[in-house]
């Protein structure tokens, strides 16, 4: 009876962002409310073949499933005090995933916080976007001429200067301020 009062019970799965090495990026426990029976959406999860939307901890976000490495059945991970995890039979250290990085779909590291045992936060890699910023530093510079009017070049100056621009061949033939009378 209750069941057809309040729809089908929602399933409790761990969401799994990422999976390195020795790794798991864990955004938490998501929970995922099933269109189908109960016991095939359960057996999905275990093959690793769900696909739908997944509500996120804490707010009621709801993400689609293809953004996560893993969504698994909350009785197949263990998650210890020590911020270890014991799934398909490893143990794995956890890094929590901040709700940034959960709908995020690059590659993510872990860097340590120095507060406990779960001390490992997940954020974006930037190093590839670094990588190329140095790069393009290393180029042998353009000549750039930046030129403005301020409070070095008074205003005739800078008029004077903006109509000889306008002249030269596949510029502007003529500049006029609004201000200025046709």
């Amino acid at each position: 009876m209750w069941k057809k009062l309040f729809g089908r019970s929602p399933i409790r799965v761990w969401v799994i962002k990422q999976v390195d090495r020795d790794l798991l990026h864990l955004c938490g426990e998501g929970r995922i409310e099933p269109e189908a029976r109960r016991d095939d959406v359960i057996a999905a999860l275990h093959r690793g073949e769900y696909a739908g939307p997944v509500r996120m901890p804490g707010g009621g976000l709801v993400l689609n499933s293809r953004l996560f490495a893993a969504l698994v059945p909350h009785d197949g991970l263990h998650l210890g005090a020590d911020g270890q995890a014991h799934w398909q039979g490893h143990l794995w250290r956890v890094a929590q995933v901040p709700q940034r990085c959960w709908a995020y779909e690059g590659r993510l590291v872990a860097q340590a916080t120095g507060q406990g045992p779960l001390d490992l936060v997940s954020s974006e890699d930037t190093s590839a976007i670094r990588h190329r910023a140095r790069e393009e530093n290393q180029a042998p510079p353009g000549t750039v001429s930046f030129r403005a009017a301020d409070e070095l070049e008074d205003e005739a100056r800078f008029a004077e200067r903006w109509r000889r621009e306008a002249a030269k061949p596949g510029r502007l033939r003529e500049w006029r301020h609004d201000d200025e009378e046709r």
